[in-house]
């Protein structure tokens, strides 16, 4: 297992390699920051939130309707 300052490093890398590959691609620096973050957030399971999210905003619906009561 490497030390927490070498992944952190490794990563600072790997974003700086994918940064200029975005850029070299045509994206504009506010498209790679979009893009990063973007995947940042379906690494940290963001995608497998909305479907709860969507879930309990239906349940509140429901209930708001008086189709479920607590």
């Amino acid at each position: 297992m490497n030390p927490p300052s070498f992944d952190r490093e490794m990563d600072a890398h790997e974003d700086l390699v994918e940064t200029e590959a975005l850029s070299e691609s045509g994206f504009t620096p506010e498209e790679v920051v979009c893009l990063l973050r973007l995947r940042e957030w379906y690494q940290q399971g963001g995608s497998d939130r909305v479907a709860l999210i969507h879930s309990l905003s239906f349940l509140k619906f429901l209930r708001s309707c008086g189709k479920l009561q607590s």
